[in-house]
This record gives C-alpha cells, structure tokens and sequence, in this order.
C-alpha cells in the first residue's frame, strides 16, 4: 500500500490515507478500460430506431396499371421503394447495441481506470464535503480552493447527498456519484476525480469483504 494526502476543503493538508493496490496500482491493460467504456455507451443505446418497409407502409394492395400496353414500367404497387411514399430499403430496425462484459471484468476496468488517474495526479481526496443546504457557490468555492476550477470534475460520495447533488446541477463542468455507482467510463469522462475519505475506505473495504 503507498498514501495519498487528505486535504480539507480549504485545501489545508489533514493527514494521509493508505490506498490499495489492488485498485490503484492495478497492473491490468489499459484495453480493458476501453472496452468498459465502450460497452457503457453501447448499453445506453436504446435501439427504439424503426423505419416502415413496403410491407408495413399502409396502402398499395392494388397494381397500380396493368403489366403490359401501357407505355409505361411495370409497377406491383405504389408502395415500393422507388415511389415516394413508398417503404424505406436497409432501414433501421430495433435491435440490441448492449454489450454484456463480466462482473470481474468491470471491476478490473474500474481499478485500472483509478490507477490511471492516479498516476497521473488527477485523484484528489478530501477530508469531508458538507453543505448545510443546496448552494452552488458552496461547491464553486470548494473547486477554487482546490485548484480544480478549470477542470472537470467527479466528485465520489460514500452515500447519496442530496444538498450536494442539488448544488452541483447547475455546474456543467462538475458532477456527483455514489461509490457503489462507480465505473470505468466515469473515471475516463472527467479530468480529475475527487474522493471524500469515507468514500475512499468504502471503495477499499469492498474489496476487504470479497478476499475475506
């Protein structure tokens, strides 16, 4: 285990936290990253998308003229794809863009996400984040102090704040999650993730629980 420094909101330095190594120093290939982030985008893919083809386009049961001594093509019905109004050839259809990885696989991605962003200096831990009530020029106040004002930011919580959730939706730059909401393409979708401290043992001890 190595430490990172625990820093107040004002950006004073508390102490330190051991970190795993298990999650940040996690030996894995960065691919594996990629390919969490892309089955993420992937599964929020609805896939509701539907054009009509000649046999759903309504109308055209009946040949438009007869086959033959009209001077004119021969045509089946005034729904074909040819005619305006007609159905719609290699449209799209509903389907299933998700992409299904492992439990463990996800896990791997999110740890060498963290190792990554630790490694390069782009994880930050706090002490606390406390706001008494909704205020956006709480949380502004905290991200100049920390010096993360010009940076996207993803703050991790150990549980769901709403006084923090509430101040940060105006912010575009800054977002909140919780711990066990936590995945790869987040990590990857922000500039710098900032953890409270009880978020951070909470991350740990999950992994605690499952070697035990």
């Amino acid at each position: 285990m190595f430490e990172i420094e625990v820093k107040g909101i004002n950006n004073d330095v508390k102490g330190k936290i051991a970190l795993s190594d298990v999650i940040f120093n996690n030996p894995a290939s960065e691919s594996v990253v990629h390919s969490a982030v892309v089955s993420y985008l992937a599964n929020q893919r609805q896939g509701t998308h539907a054009t009509k083809t000649r046999g759903l386009v309504s109308g055209g049961g009946k040949k438009p003229w007869k086959q033959k001594k009209t001077g004119r093509a021969r045509h089946g019905s005034i729904r074909s794809p040819i005619w305006r109004g007609g159905g719609i050839v290699f449209g799209p259809q509903p389907r299933d863009y998700s992409i299904n990885l492992t439990k463990n696989m996800r896990k791997v991605a999110l740890y060498k996400a963290l190792t990554m962003k630790l490694s390069d200096g782009e994880v930050v831990v706090v002490d606390s984040i406390s706001i008494d009530k909704p205020k956006t020029k709480d949380i502004i106040k905290i991200m100049n102090n920390l010096g993360l004002f010009d940076k996207t930011v993803l703050i991790v919580l150990p549980e769901k704040d709403e006084n923090v959730m509430l101040s940060v939706r105006n912010i575009p730059t800054v977002d909140v999650i919780r711990v066990s909401d936590l995945n790869a393409y987040y990590i990857a979708a922000f500039d710098c993730v900032l953890f409270t401290s009880d978020a951070i043992e909470k991350l740990q001890s999950s992994i605690a629980e499952v070697a035990a």
